[in-house]
């Protein structure tokens, strides 16, 4: 192909295309094992270019982490509007928990998730990692109307989930590990209860 019958991204595509890049490294390396150029060679762009769009590494796993939260946020809502307009805090809830499914068949977000924890000790990025994750808690709250000791248990059940996830003990491509089955047996029948 030639220089001259490549199709031009607007600064929009070509922000939304590093910002896949940089989901994709840092769910493989995290904050700190991540650097610029290796997202920059992932999207196609040079690294001046990506910090021209995003300042810093650190404001861009901001922008990835937004990311991962706004798809928890479109999940969540998306599974409440799914569910019986009148339904208890308890079946929302359930409903919400079984959106939460598609969300840990995203790997890639789920590790970034996992790595926004991690980078916490970063005064700026663990403001900003506390803050969207007291949204999703509020969220839930709104969504269900559900108690607090019941939206922990919920915010509990699904960062194990999370966990088991990242380590593969859960999910389409489960590694048998008895534990796992024993604990995700449990979680199954304290659903159905």
């Amino acid at each position: 192909m030639t220089s001259s019958s490549r199709v031009r991204m607007t600064a929009t595509e070509r922000g939304e295309q590093v910002l896949r890049a940089a989901v994709s490294a840092f769910a493989e390396s995290g904050y700190a094992g991540t650097r610029t150029d290796e997202i920059a060679r992932r999207a196609g762009v040079s690294q001046p270019y990506v910090i021209r769009l995003f300042g810093t590494k650190q404001q861009l796993f901001i922008a990835a982490m937004h990311r991962v939260c706004d798809r928890i946020e479109e999940i969540f809502r998306s599974a409440r509007q799914a569910a019986d307009a009148d339904a208890t805090p308890e079946q929302a809830l359930l409903a919400l928990g079984r959106g939460y499914d598609i969300f840990l068949a995203e790997r890639e977000l789920l590790q970034v998730f996992l790595h926004g924890f991690a980078a916490s000790a970063d005064p700026a990025i663990g403001n900003d990692v506390r803050a969207r994750f007291g949204k999703v808690v509020e969220l839930v709250r709104e969504l269900t109307g559900a108690p607090t000791s019941e939206i922990r248990r919920f915010m509990a059940t699904g960062m194990l989930l999370t966990v088991m996830s990242a380590m593969q003990v859960a999910g389409p491509d489960a590694v048998p590990a008895p534990w796992a089955s024993e604990i995700l047996a449990d979680l199954l029948l304290a659903a159905e209860a």
